[in-house]
């Protein structure tokens, strides 16, 4: 029985469009009596549309005790059929369904997010055992399992490095901007990308307790917590069916004539009520799409309306995410800005480290062509990179590739670094033919939109927090640059999933915007996930509830005072249909309105709903102004670097 039921579902929703249209096109040739049928035309609207209402209210109040609006339609239908008004039976059925069909529009999509999480995971390692290496499933690698780990793979399990050194891309764990250098005793996590050189490690966690696969549980469980809304026709259903078969009841009893009792029960039929969710929000994410963003489920708005904290991921939300040149530092007269720029760009040219492709692209942007080749390059991974150019020798990198050249960085020039460094800036070294000449200073950099969109947001009496996986320094410096006050650094997965839960127990509802995998586990989590989609990963979109398809969040403040017009909407939608069914249920029990008028007078109703709604697509973000603050606009596209006046010498000629 399970079966046939699963095949007719099925079956049902691939073709539900077409039994609506051809339900419609019955109702059109049973009004106007068209071509003479020997049946009237409007019972396949009933059959097509009628009989699943039927059947799910039936299975509601059977199986669940359920009382939904669908179970007054089934009312209204029947006694329409029995009565013999068959158009009023089949319009109700389709009005009702077309309703149906635009909430099953706007719901919940399936949780891609998490099967694309278990891809991510590697699906072997490199194990070493008796002096050999073998290639072992992962999921097989046990506590204190010795592996090995090649350029370009992903760690298989959590660990420690024992030989070796490298830089690994840790942001789908972490969210960090920057890859990180690693060496011996360091620990790495599953999930992560080996980006240079080769290196040896220990198990310190089976598959199963990776922080990869802690994860991909965090993100089941947080979803599994998300409650969705229920449609506001069913919240009142119970009460609705009640007054109505009491009404009914009392009139049949009062007059004697049944068609008064049936009337009033097609009258009070909900369609305007069903209607008046659906569509003010469909409305609402038409109107948001014009701007880039795209709503991935029905009741995200209903959510959005009633944020009272906003959770920020820092990198690539508040930030572009990507390392860029912010300021040469000079130690040498016999040097410039433009001298030092390209032998440091020489040197990375065949550097795959991001730090080294930032220089160069810098240096081509700047110049409009690349450096000159090096004569040699030999590449430190986790380091840096040593260069000869033009008879000189030159090394660009951190503090770890001069102690590997017996050249330790002078006390007086990490101090000057060191400004740059609280600021969660980067710094590159430089020396040629054993001299310090300078610094580079790389920076991810904050969106120049994200001061006024954190004002906007505060004015509208939102809380704003920022959440990242960099340290103090950076995260406060970053924080107060955009006008964030509450800041959570150090943060891992865990952390930000646990800030949002606290902040939800404290009563708030909260709102998180996010783009990495990181940041997955808060986006479910959150009464609203909003993810970035442009270098948003998937995992973090499939986990969202809003995308910014632009990365423009210039216009949350627009999607957020949208999200409250759209509730009052909506309430608006609820009263008059309301009030408009208890007007023609005295007119129904007077004798004044037939099963026929009855069911115009609703559907006038249903259509004033959906004009009321669609006052919602054109609402513009001008508004904002006067309401929230800025409003928001395309912002040119400069950028803000992270530290500024951190010494004497800024690089204002490159």
């Amino acid at each position: 029985m399970g079966k046939i039921t699963e095949i007719y579902e099925n079956f049902y929703e691939k073709y539900e469009v077409y039994f609506v249209i051809i339900s419609i096109i019955s109702l059109i040739v049973s009004f106007f009596d068209i071509g003479n049928l020997p049946i009237n035309a409007a019972w396949i609207a009933v059959i097509l549309c009628g009989l699943p209402i039927i059947r799910e209210a039936f299975i509601g109040m059977v199986t669940e005790f359920d009382i939904k609006a669908d179970l007054l339609v089934s009312l209204a239908l029947i006694a329409s059929v029995l009565i013999g008004e068959l158009f009023a039976a089949g319009e109700i059925a389709v009005i009702m369904t077309i309703g149906a069909m635009l909430e099953d529009r706007t719901v919940a999509k399936a949780r891609a997010g998490i099967e694309k999480l278990v891809e991510l995971s590697p699906q072997t390692a490199r194990l070493l055992k008796d002096g050999a290496e073998m290639i072992i499933p992962s999921a097989d690698v046990l506590k204190g399992n010795h592996l090995r780990v090649l350029a370009g793979e992903t760690v298989p399990a959590d660990g420690h490095i024992t030989s070796g050194h490298t830089t690994v891309d840790q942001s789908v764990i972490t969210g960090e901007s920057l890859p990180v250098d690693k060496e011996v005793g360091d620990e790495v996590f599953s999930g992560t990308v080996n980006q240079f050189g080769t290196f040896d490690m220990v198990a310190s966690k089976s598959g199963e307790d990776s922080s990869l696969q802690r994860m991909v549980k965090l993100v089941e469980s947080a979803d599994a917590e998300k409650a969705k809304s229920v449609r506001i026709a069913d919240k009142f259903a119970t009460w609705i069916v009640i007054i109505a078969l009491t009404a009914a009841a009392l009139t049949w009893f009062a007059t004697g004539e049944v068609i008064r009792a049936v009337t009033i029960l097609v009258v009070f039929c909900p369609c305007a009520l069903v209607l008046a969710t659906p569509t003010a929000i469909m409305a609402a994410i038409g109107n948001v799409t014009k701007y880039g963003i795209l709503v991935r489920e029905g009741d995200a708005l209903e959510r959005l309306s009633k944020t009272t904290k906003i959770f920020f991921d820092k990198t690539g939300t508040l930030t572009r995410g990507n390392p860029v040149v912010t300021r040469i530092h000079i130690l040498s007269d016999d040097y410039s800005n433009d001298l030092l720029l390209q032998i440091a760009a020489s040197a990375e040219l065949k550097s795959e480290h991001p730090l080294g492709k930032a220089i160069v692209k810098h240096y081509k942007e700047i110049r409009g062509a690349l450096p000159i080749e090096p004569e040699d390059t030999d590449i430190v991974p986790g380091r840096g990179v040593k260069a000869d150019i033009s008879g000189k020798s030159v090394l660009v990198g951190n503090e770890k590739l001069f102690n590997k050249f017996d050249l330790p960085v002078p006390s007086a020039i990490s101090g000057i670094a060191q400004k740059d460094l609280d600021c969660g800036s980067t710094v590159v070294y430089m020396t040629i033919d054993s001299v310090f000449v300078g610094f580079i200073v790389l920076s991810d950099t904050v969106r120049t939109e994200s001061s006024k969109v954190v004002s906007a947001i505060q004015d509208a009496g939102i809380g704003c927090v920022m959440l990242t996986g960099d340290g103090r320094a950076s995260a406060q410096y970053i924080a107060g640059s955009v006008g964030i006050s509450e800041v959570l650094y150090d943060s891992l997965p865990e952390d930000k999933l646990n800030a949002v839960k606290k902040g939800r127990d404290d009563g708030e509802f909260v709102c998180m915007i996010g783009d990495g995998i990181n940041d997955a586990p808060a986006l479910k989590s959150a009464n609203t996930g909003i993810a970035m989609g442009g270098i948003g990963s998937d995992i973090a979109i499939d986990a969202a509830d809003i995308v910014l398809v632009s990365d423009n969040i210039s216009n949350l403040p627009h999607l957020l005072l949208l999200s409250r017009k759209m509730m009052t909407t909506i309430k608006i939608n609820f009263a008059f249909s309301l009030g408009l069914n208890f007007v023609a249920i005295i007119l129904a029990m007077t004798g004044i309105l037939t099963p026929v008028t009855g069911a115009l007078v609703h559907n006038l109703g249903s259509v004033l709903v959906i004009i009321n709604s669609a006052f919602l697509l054109n609402r513009k973000p001008q508004k904002l102004k006067k309401e929230i603050g800025e409003p928001p606009v395309q912002m040119p596209e400069t950028e803000t670097p992270l530290c500024k006046n951190v010494s004497e010498k800024e690089a204002s000629s490159f």
